[in-house]
């Protein structure tokens, strides 16, 4: 598909190239507050203190790719909530670029992580702000494990380079920036989420099998059913008793 020329089209967006940072979401969140204008994406070699979602420290040493987004006024917020599934589907794309060979031993944990086989190499946390003057924030953090992982992960993990990718940092922001592009134009500020969704759900891992979705403060385990339109996972429990979840830590038995 040809990058478009829109707002989002690839020449549209801006690059910092750091060394150690606190975090790259920080830094970004840093330069909205200072009044960027966004469409910047800001990496760095190191994160002295990267996280995860729910707080949770995300390993941050040389060799993994550690970058984020800044988007200002991106969608109206009623749209807002399908932003992740559209970030999600360019990571995954951009690490399938990379691993061509691999075709469907990469898949999409429900909502944004990404997976070889059943171990993750991704992680997205998505934060937001309102401005003083009135603007709205969203820093997008991508983070992959290309040369080191977790030693002891929540969930069973990998790298690129173990999975047989010659990757580098470099290589794959390269494709991130051109996916990532490419599917903030075809998102359209929340107007084309259903084009989006569809094809997202065609790299979700686990469909019509057996999971528990963490909460923070409950489990509940059934048969993950389906997608809805809107990105949420279909949980039919044991009763059966369907739950539409918008958000979770999902782990499959």
């Amino acid at each position: 598909m040809a990058m478009g020329r829109g707002r989002y089209g690839v020449d549209n967006f801006r690059h910092q190239a750091l060394g150690d940072v606190s975090s790259t979401n920080t830094v970004c969140m840093e330069l909205a507050r200072a009044g960027d204008p966004g469409n910047v994406w800001v990496t760095a070699r190191r994160q002295l203190g990267g996280r995860g979602r729910r707080g949770r420290a995300w390993i941050s040493e040389a060799g993994n790719l550690y970058a984020s987004l800044l988007l200002i006024d991106p969608a109206p917020l009623s749209a807002i909530g399908s932003l992740p599934i559209a970030v999600a589907l360019a990571l995954y794309r951009a690490i399938a670029d990379e691993m061509p060979w691999a075709g469907e031993r990469i898949r999409i944990k429900w909502p944004n992580d990404v997976l070889i086989d059943a171990a993750k190499v991704s992680g997205i946390l998505i934060e937001a702000e309102n401005l003083p003057d009135g603007r709205y924030a969203v820093v997008i953090g991508c983070g992959v494990n290309i040369a080191h992982k977790p030693e002891n992960p929540l969930y069973p993990a990998a790298t690129l380079n173990s999975e047989g990718a010659s990757s580098s940092a470099d290589s794959l922001f390269a494709h991130l920036l051109q996916e990532m592009a490419i599917v903030l134009e075809e998102w359209d500020e929340g107007r084309g989420v259903s084009r989006v969704v569809d094809d997202w759900k065609h790299h979700v891992k686990g469909i019509g099998s057996q999971i528990t979705v963490n909460f923070s403060d409950r489990s509940l385990s059934g048969i993950f059913s389906a997608i809805e339109d809107d990105g949420r996972l279909v949980l039919t429990l044991p009763s059966g008793e369907v739950m539409h979840i918008a958000s979770g830590d999902v782990f499959f038995s």
